[in-house]
């Protein structure tokens, strides 16, 4: 049966009141029964993709392969995957499962049933010479179809094919103009039939039981809705109500009895239901992540109630698609719980004759909401449009923030309701990942708008939006400044950006971000062309915020010896670069520039240099714009000549100021700690092997741990991301492969 309009982001537990003296149990991994086999989980795609089919041996999934739909069936034993040329499939309940090349499988008029256990063959049915459709396989080589005959009425078939043949037999006691037929999987030899039959001028729907062997439907009951997701057993029937949502009903099929449940659902909030013997399963349709509407209605766990005694038990906290029906009295669903994780879920009866659930398949998608870490420059400037961020496992949840100034004890909190659909909630920036401005802090509280410098505390407390596992809580500081320089943020949006120019004189702007599952620079949005021409310059050097604050600006120095400065103003989403300013002339007596460090501690970048003889030259920031820096002074007599290149890095040793590395001719790389004066101490041997890079580039804190780290750049488009340590012994964590710059066109300056 089509569903229509579901994905619910569903929520906080709905309690139902199953009547006087019904109990409720959880039912995680209880022992299974003999007939059977738990193995481990096999993997399962981590989308959200639904089974077409599941066996006894394995299941069907739908795939994209060299960009045309087919389908896929691993196996429960080792989790191997063959794959199947087809678009569309269904199930019989058993290994044999049904694929076809048509739009649906209503549509695939020529379409195989392959039994996909171990040794099992192909059968292949056409059926446009008997003029009929597809509507359910039954065996391994017979389907119900229908058959449209010469005088134009439509009738039920069970079609077997032998030896290439089909022969048909008519299905008896099927009313005269039933249309839109469907049925189940067979089950100890019967499916149950649904169909539309119309009375004048309004339509009905009916329920009838075929007796296959017999080939023989008996109309059981007679509906005024369409009946959602109906299943049968020898003791009951089961369904939903498609068009009233959230009423489930159970018929007893020797009495006749029928009890229905109305859960008080919202129309487009529709259920999951299924039955197990005399157990009736039903629970909210939705997925671990929601709908990105941040939708908090009550939601229903995926439950089964005892027909007979009304006792209920918990089988998963979420479940969604459709209960297939399994081998051995055996179902399967799409779902999780906290306890097993994400997954497809067999749901079998227990040693004590009640319903559990085992995870057959998991996607290793955590279940609990987590929290995965903060995402705040260190040190916060407050005048910047870069938000404090932090990332959960996902998106559907209400945080609770509060944020307090430690020396005054003022404080700022508010709830942020998180989505992503539409236009999204201010509070939410993507990728699980949530935060606010200070503006918007400063625009609600008194503390935002009176803001000081100095160590705030944050804390949150996460509660899932629908009610799936514990609420999560977090806590942690950050220090706060004012008009703090960012050292390689052109956009100002808390990443670093990169500066590369092609072969062609083109110069582009790389926004990059830190990824913490790769634990390295990724590409954050499109390289953005800044324009062409820019080969008349020698060198292109970031060199932070010279005018005392906001996103970082550079200097590029032509072949005459000018450097001119590039002023940028970053919004947080975009860098506006001004027309170049002359600095000077006479800066080609220099061989090496570095800057963006801030080695004095006022706050301010300034600028290093070393001279064709081999000394080297500081640079004061003045913070002023027109003229961003003081009279050279010269900081290290001869010597330096030694190095190729020079990158000022911030403080990565942890001493008192910021810091410089340089590397020499045999491609070692030293250390030189600032001491907080402009100067630095003797140097110290960092390690070999840095001549395979043409570019080391000091990015500022690209991973938001109060250390600035290192980016590098080779000439075979190679490019890796160094961690800063804080420790002068060893500065930069194991080099990290990433992925900026590497699918592009060779670069020849990178900075």
């Amino acid at each position: 049966m089509s569903r229509r309009g579901v994905s619910a982001a569903i929520t906080t537990v709905l309690a139902v009141t199953l009547g006087a003296g019904a109990s409720s149990v959880t039912a995680a991994a209880a022992p299974l029964p003999a007939a059977v086999t738990a193995t481990a989980p096999v993997s399962y795609p981590a989308s959200n993709d639904l089974p077409v089919a599941v066996g006894k041996t394995g299941f069907l999934l739908p795939a994209r392969m060299d960009g045309k739909q087919v389908l896929q069936w691993t196996r429960f034993a080792d989790g191997s995957v063959t794959t199947i040329d087809a678009p569309v499939g269904d199930s019989t309940g058993t290994d044999v499962v049904m694929t076809g090349r048509g739009t649906s499988p209503a549509r695939s008029l020529v379409l195989q049933l392959r039994d996909m256990a171990p040794g099992g063959g192909t059968v292949t049915m056409d059926l446009r010479p008997i003029n009929a459709t597809y509507v359910k396989a039954v065996s391994k080589d017979t389907i119900l179809a229908q058959v449209t005959k010469t005088d134009g009425t439509v009738e039920l078939h069970l079609v077997t094919s032998t030896g290439g043949a089909l022969t048909q037999r008519k299905v008896e006691g099927v009313p005269a103009g039933a249309q839109n037929i469907r049925s189940t999987p067979a089950r100890d030899g019967s499916v149950l039939l649904s169909y539309t039959l119309q009375d004048g001028t309004s339509w009905e729907r009916e329920l009838a039981m075929v007796d296959l062997a017999a080939a023989k439907a008996a109309p059981v009951h007679r509906l005024a809705y369409y009946p959602g997701q109906p299943a049968f057993s020898a003791t009951h029937l089961v369904w939903e109500d498609d068009m009233a949502r959230g009423k489930v009903y159970a018929r007893d099929r020797a009495t006749g009895a029928e009890t229905m449940i109305d859960f008080g659902l919202d129309e487009d909030q529709g259920m999951v239901v299924g039955l197990l013997d005399s157990w009736q399963l039903y629970g909210t349709w939705g997925t671990l992540e929601g709908s990105g509407t941040g939708d908090s209605r009550p939601r229903v766990p995926f439950t089964a109630k005892s027909l007979a005694s009304g006792e209920t038990v918990q089988l998963l906290d979420y479940a969604y698609g459709y209960v297939q029906p399994g081998p051995d009295n055996t179902l399967y669903v799409r779902g999780g719980s906290v306890e097993q994780g994400d997954g497809l879920f067999r749901i079998s009866l227990g040693t004590d004759g009640k319903p559990v659930a085992q995870a057959v398949a998991v996607t290793g998608k955590p279940v609990a909401l987590g929290y995965l870490g903060a995402w705040i420059p260190q040190p916060f400037d407050l005048a910047s449009p870069i938000p404090l961020k932090w990332r959960l496992s996902r998106e559907n949840a209400d945080v609770d923030l509060r944020i307090t100034h430690r020396a005054t004890g003022k404080s700022f909190s508010k709830t942020l309701h998180l989505y992503s659909e539409s236009a999204g909630s201010e509070y939410y920036y993507g990728d699980n990942t949530f935060g606010i401005r200070w503006a918007q802090v400063a625009a609600e509280s008194q503390m935002g708008k009176d803001a000081e410098v100095g160590a705030y505390d944050w804390s949150f407390t996460a509660r899932p939006q629908n009610g799936v596992g514990p609420a999560v809580e977090a806590s942690g500081s950050f220090t706060a400044v004012k008009n703090a320089s960012s050292p390689h943020d052109l956009d100002w949006d808390g990443g670093p950006d990169l500066l590369a120019r092609d072969a062609q004189g083109v110069l582009w702007r790389v926004d990059t971000e830190y990824s913490t599952g790769t634990k390295t620079l990724t590409e954050n949005y499109s390289t953005a062309q800044v324009g062409p021409g820019w080969g008349i310059y020698d060198r292109i050097e970031t060199i932070g915020g010279v005018g005392g604050g906001g996103a970082a600006d550079f200097v590029a120095r032509d072949k005459n010896g000018y450097l001119w400065l590039y002023d940028v103003t970053g919004t947080g989403y975009a860098a506006k670069i001004a027309a170049r300013k002359q600095i000077g002339g006479g800066w080609n007596t220099y061989t090496q520039l570095s800057g963006g460090a801030d080695l004095t501690g006022d706050g301010r970048p300034d600028l290093v240099a070393v001279d064709k003889a081999g000394a080297l030259w500081f640079y004061k920031g003045t913070g002023n714009v027109s003229a961003p820096f003081a009279a050279r002074k010269k900081i290290g007599t001869g010597g330096w000549g030694i190095y190729n290149q020079i990158t000022a890095t911030g403080n990565i040793g942890g001493a008192s100021g910021g810091d410089l590395i340089a590397r020499d001719k045999d491609g070692v790389l030293w250390l030189y700690l600032g001491r907080g004066d402009g100067t630095f101490t003797a140097r110290k041997q960092v390690g070999g092997g840095w001549g395979a890079y043409t570019d080391t580039i000091g990015i500022g804190d690209a991973n938001h741990d109060g250390r600035p780290d290192l980016f590098a750049y080779g000439p075979d488009k190679t490019a890796y991301f160094y961690a800063g340590t804080g420790d002068y012994r060893k500065p930069f964590a194991p080099r990290v492969a990433s992925a900026v710059l590497t699918d592009q066109p060779a670069y020849n300056h990178v900075s």
